[in-house]
């Protein structure tokens, strides 16, 4: 070897970095101690002593910057920089990254690459070694070698041997060496075989928070928002190879940097991109990519898994649906979803999925997962530590280019290992939805499971997308027929199509007659509620003659009617073929169709309440087809709810829920929660109305923007009561009645805006729906109160307006028309009304009258306003003193049942009789006296009747006298509501 001068070379001081870095010059950030310990190392080989100084990184996260610092230092300090990288297509070339290195020189021989390795390789290297040397004699050398993870292994030991032999020579090796826990288990790096006093490593560390804060600032501006910032290092994960390339991606694509007001048109920030396909440029995929090949195959397989798992699993939050592809963990039976299963931790539980679904050594998927989040790629969900991407965008750019062939053929594997592994079936038909289709009946019967599952969870968004996926599956005529009618179920209450298309198809696959009516009362039944009641009737005709089958013929009959009730002009065609039928064949009328005709004449005003309810009693009894019981008990049920027969009505609504169980697609169905929600209104349970209306306030799937349905009716009516009148008019805003067929339910809601403009003050256009409403109505044959009173409401709206003669006209017609029914609740309404439009002794008379007949029932939704006008009347005839109990009573009524229009009128008239301001409530806590409290607060500490009456020394009875007047006070039905309430009333009186 030639000797080497000790003399030391000139020492020049290394630059600091400039303290606003760009993105370019990013590989140093944060890069301190690795910068002072090239400037240590330089020193020492410059004055003779080298050394190999090992940086080992991740990709990415600046080993080139730093070799390209160690090269400015170099050059500063006088040294001669050789300069090699290594890389992948070259690695089985012996000794090409030392031939890199030091160039072509004279007399080092040629040698093919494609040679075995052999003694010509050891004189190569020896020469090679020797020109090194010779170089070191002229100057101070700097040896910079990248990425020398991919160098061929002659070279790796002609590096190794050389590291040992610079401890006396001018020579600095700076060599990068890829450092990442990988699936695939790296070789041997270069400093393994190396003591330690050969070799200075230092590996270099992410980005921290504070530092690439700075870098995003940096780029797009000390006043960028916080969430861009966060949403920016979350992306780049402190890698700066990625951080730069968002970076880029975003000045294009945000010029502005994203701040609000300084683009043109000063608009609102715009939000920080979450799909990949936003950055236009594409630098971040690209710099993604490459991450992912620096990796090697296996970690990309499973990062590829990892992302696509991510995707489902929230695609399946968004849809409601439980047990998704991205938790694993979830267990059948009493597991519910989020909670694993006993003796398996969620995020091991995950490790061990992803492992045997990407065919990889669970420690090893597991060190990855764990090496990946301490980089910041990765991170663990809260609760479960399943692993996710840090940001959306790195999760799209892991998938993307990513065929779709690909994501379903694991989406397969996915849903067969689950199902192996014993998760529930809607964990598994998750992973079907996303599996290429024409698979096996095993994937459909999979599928048919889940939205069997889903919908009695009630999740039925996730059920129909079961469904849907189900139908691409082989299965029998029948089968898809049972899906499709199953789906169009769903569809009816969630889409605007009303799933008409489905049940279509599924009455086109129907064979057998039976089930062709079936199938056709389904279709019909959503054409209706569309608003189609003629196409509806074409789909009944389209079933031809069904003489030799007088059931089917039955059912096609009565199912029509019920159509019907949609159109009055078809109603009315329906009604009197009907009845013509009856008179020339009474034996081929059933009870269901006999019930259908009571109903017509009672709402015609040709029954009386107690001849149709026996009439209906004895239908109930009589023998009928298990096919037309439902329309009896629909019908019978409105009936009894008209005829004041709550008890009855209610019994017959379980029964046809609970007992004759009927799809919603069945027209009685909708026709049974339609009378259970006029019973409770007629009951003045206003709260309940409320809470039954939330959310089907308006028809499900209605393709107009009218929406006008009972359901919206009685919420308008329910709100006005309780005082909630802004909230009634924001909901009939936008209802627009006269695009809509003449249906009932139109009618009734077109009442329900009267009333509503009455209480706002408007009897004017108030008249106007009632009048209007009354009109439908008599088209529809409709003339008896006993389904809407709109005579009663238009002579309250013309007193009001001083045309007293035309309200006493309506009064009367009212009241011959409620004496022909009969019932207590029609007769009381008529007679309060007439008797306001009297006035005089015989006013007074009238409204006694309905006083007395609606006290009898116990009916205190239609008995308050009649106590409210008795004792305005008593008031204005100079009797305040007889006038004002009635009026406390109506008051004490009112705030019982929340009424709170009926009890601001009755604190009204009692102000007008002279009564002085109440000091109490007469519901509520306030109201409770010392007895009743003392007594509420025992029981609602938990104490028995018998242990309350021991304790205060009363009788058993005066226990339970005491209690139900504090449950009548407080609004309560069960002695567990008595702590709440009992708080509440503290609360609100502190």
């Amino acid at each position: 070897m030639t000797a080497l001068s000790n003399q030391p070379f000139p020492c020049l001081p290394f630059p600091a970095p400039a303290p606003d870095l760009d993105p370019a010059s990013a590989g140093l950030l944060e890069r301190g101690p690795a910068l002072a310990l090239l400037a240590a190392e330089a020193a020492r080989a410059v004055d003779g002593s080298g050394r190999l100084v090992l940086f080992r990184a991740p990709t990415g996260t600046g080993r080139s910057a730093l070799l390209e610092a160690a090269a400015g230092l170099g050059a500063g300090l006088g040294m001669r920089v050789l300069r090699a990288h290594a890389s992948a297509e070259s690695s089985g070339v012996p000794l090409a990254l030392v031939r890199q290195l030091l160039g072509p020189a004279h007399g080092l021989g040629a040698l093919h690459d494609d040679a075995p390795e052999g003694s010509d390789h050891l004189a190569l290297s020896s020469r090679l070694w020797q020109s090194l040397c010779e170089r070191a004699a002229e100057s101070p050398l700097l040896v910079t070698v990248d990425d020398a993870h991919l160098a061929d292994q002659a070279s790796l030991r002609w590096l190794a041997e050389g590291a040992r032999r610079l401890a006396g020579m001018p020579v600095l090796m700076v060599v990068t060496e890829r450092g990442q826990y990988d699936i695939a288990p790296a070789a041997p790096g270069l400093a393994y075989s190396l003591p330690p006093g050969v070799v200075r490593m230092h590996a270099v560390a992410p980005l921290s928070r504070p530092a690439a804060e700075d870098m995003v600032r940096g780029a797009l501006g000390q006043d960028i928002c916080r969430s861009w910032v966060d949403g920016c290092v979350r992306a780049g994960a402190g890698n700066p190879l990625l951080l730069r390339a968002l970076l880029d991606d975003l000045r294009a694509v945000f010029p502005h940097g994203g701040r609000a007001g300084v683009a043109d048109g000063g608009g609102p920030e715009p939000g920080l991109p979450e799909n990949v396909a936003e950055l236009y440029p594409g630098a971040f995929v690209a710099a993604v990519s490459w991450w992912l090949r620096s990796a090697g195959p296996g970690s990309t397989t499973v990062a590829r898994a990892l992302a696509e798992l991510e995707v489902s699993a929230r695609d399946e939050r968004e849809y409601g649906s439980h047990g998704g592809p991205g938790t694993p963990g979830t267990r059948p039976g009493p597991v519910g979803p989020g909670v694993h299963a006993p003796g398996h931790e969620p995020g091991d539980d995950f490790t061990d999925f992803l492992s045997e679904l990407t065919h990889t050594d669970p420690d090893r998927v597991g060190g990855w997962i764990t090496a990946m989040v301490r980089l910041g790629l990765l991170r663990r969900s809260p609760g479960t530590g399943v692993p996710r991407f840090a940001h959306p965008l790195l999760r799209g750019a892991v998938l993307d280019g990513r065929p779709r062939s690909h994501r379903q053929a694991l989406h397969l594997r996915a849903a067969e290992l689950r199902q192996r592994r014993g998760h529930g079936v809607e964990a598994v038909a998750g992973h079907l939805l996303r599996t290429a289709p024409g698979g096996t009946e095993r994937v459909a019967q999979a599928l048919l499971d889940a939205a069997a599952d889903a919908t009695r969870a009630g999740r039925a968004s996730a059920a129909a997308r079961y469904l849907r996926r189900a139908l691409d599956e082989p299965m029998p005529p029948g089968r898809r027929a049972a899906v499709l009618t199953e789906l169009g179920q769903l569809e009816f209450a969630t889409l605007r199509t009303g799933g008409i298309p489905r049940l279509a198809e599924a009455l086109r696959l129907q064979q057998e007659p039976r089930d062709r009516v079936l199938a056709a009362v389904h279709l019909g039944n959503a054409l209706a509620n569309r608003g189609k009641p003629h196409a509806a009737l074409d789909v009944m005709r389209e079933l031809g003659p069904l003489d030799g089958e007088p059931v089917l013929a039955r059912t096609i009959q009565t199912a029509s009617a019920f159509f019907s009730d949609h159109d009055p002009e078809i109603r009315r065609t329906v009604y009197t073929r009907l009845r013509e039928r009856a008179e020339r064949s009474p034996e081929w009328i059933s009870p269901a169709l006999r019930a259908l005709l009571i109903r017509y004449e009672s709402t015609a005003g040709l029954l009386s309440a107690e001849t149709a309810m026996r009439q209906i009693r004895w239908l109930l009894t009589a023998p009928e087809d298990p096919l037309l019981v439902p329309y009896l008990l629909g019908t019978a049920a409105a009936v009894a709810q008209w005829a004041d027969a709550p008890e009855d009505a209610e019994r017959i609504i379980r029964t046809g829920l609970a007992e004759h169980w009927v799809s919603p697609l069945h027209p009685i169905h909708g026709s049974l929660l339609n009378t259970r929600l006029d019973t409770a209104a007629a009951g003045g349970r206003h709260r309940w109305v409320l809470e039954e209306t939330a959310q089907r306030s308006r028809t499900p799937g209605d393709p107009s923007p009218t929406g006008a349905s009972n359901f919206l009716a009685h919420r308008v009516l329910a709100l006005v009561e309780c005082g909630r009148s802004a909230e009634a008019e924001r909901l009939v805003a936008g209802v627009d009645v006269g695009r809509t067929q003449d249906g009932w339910e139109q009618n009734r809601f077109l009442y329900a805006r009267g009333v509503l403009r009455a209480s706002a003050g408007d009897p004017a256009g108030a008249l106007a729906d009632f009048r209007e409403c009354g009109r439908r109505q008599a088209v529809r044959d409709v003339e008896s109160p006993v389904v809407t009173p709109w005579r009663s409401a238009a002579a309250e709206c013309l007193l009001i307006l001083g045309e007293t003669p035309e309200a006493l006209a309506l009064a009367e017609e009212e009241s011959r028309y409620a004496d022909v029914w009969g019932t207590p609740r029609v007769r009381g309404r008529a007679l309060r009304v007439l008797g306001s439009a009297t006035g005089g002794r015989r006013g007074l008379e009238l409204t006694a009258e309905a006083v007395g007949l609606l006290r009898g029932a116990s009916l205190d939704v239609e008995l308050i306003p009649a106590l409210i006008t008795h004792g305005l009347q008593l008031t204005a005839a100079g009797q305040s003193r007889r006038a004002r109990p009635l009026l406390r009573e109506a008051a004490t009524a009112a705030e019982r049942m929340g009424a709170v229009l009926l009890s601001d009128r009755a604190e009204q008239a009692l102000r007008a009789s002279g009564a002085r301001r109440r000091n109490a409530p007469f519901t509520g806590s306030g109201s409770l006296t010392a007895s009743e409290r003392r007594i509420a607060a025992l029981a609602a500490d938990g104490r028995t009747n018998a242990e309350i009456s021991e304790l205060l020394h009363l009788a058993r009875r005066t226990v339970e006298t005491h209690l139900t007047s504090t449950y009548r006070k407080l609004g309560i039905r069960r002695r567990g509501d008595l702590p709440a309430a009992l708080n509440s009333g503290a609360e609100e009186s502190t």
